[in-house]
């Protein structure tokens, strides 16, 4: 309701869409490790990878898993050498206590944001992922993510994909809610 009063062009696709139907993951290591694979991938092509690895390396993803695979091994999953040397930053980082996910939610979104980058391979786009699916944080705006920028530039009639500061401006209304007004965008992209 608060979406739909605050901006119009959001209610017209909450009218066209449907009820929220977000999905969430659990806030752990496994979640984290699997967006990492999910990276750049098309979604075929990463969720035969991701089974291969899960296969090896075990399910849950556990750092120690992780950590006793080879890099021939990793490979042969189907992991290129950089994907590999995230998925063994992120299982030594905590394997070590550098990267503590008990305490996450804890912590507020900078915090995460800071903690979670402190990994190879992982920026501002997975911890953004991160913080809506598996710490359901209510108001995130991925501004370095397509779809939501895709959504904005289509929606909002612009004729370049918008920048971080002018998806801020768009986005002012939307608070506290920005994150479900981002499953929002994305679901209208789906949708003819």
């Amino acid at each position: 309701n608060h979406l739909k009063k605050s901006d119009p062009v959001l209610r017209a696709i909450i009218e066209r869409v449907g009820p929220c139907r977000m999905e969430f993951g659990p806030a752990e290591f496994h979640s984290l490790a699997e967006a990492i694979v999910y990276q750049q991938l098309n979604g075929k092509a990463a969720v035969t990878i991701f089974k291969r690895f899960a296969a090896l390396a075990g399910e849950p993803l556990m750092p120690e898993g992780i950590l006793k695979l080879s890099d021939e091994q990793l490979r042969a999953a189907g992991l290129s050498k950089q994907k590999s040397a995230y998925l063994k930053d992120l299982a030594a980082k905590t394997r070590d206590g550098l990267l503590n996910f008990a305490r996450l939610p804890d912590m507020s979104d900078d915090e995460v944001i800071e903690h979670l980058t402190r990994v190879k391979g992982i920026g501002l786009w997975t911890a953004h992922m991160f913080l809506i699916f598996s710490l359901r944080r209510p108001d995130v705006l991925p501004t370095g993510d397509y779809g939501v920028q895709a959504a904005i530039k289509k929606h909002y009639k612009k004729r370049k994909l918008p920048k971080p500061d002018i998806m801020e401006k768009i986005a002012k209304p939307w608070a506290p809610y920005r994150s479900v007004a981002c499953w929002y965008l994305w679901r209208s992209l789906d949708i003819k």
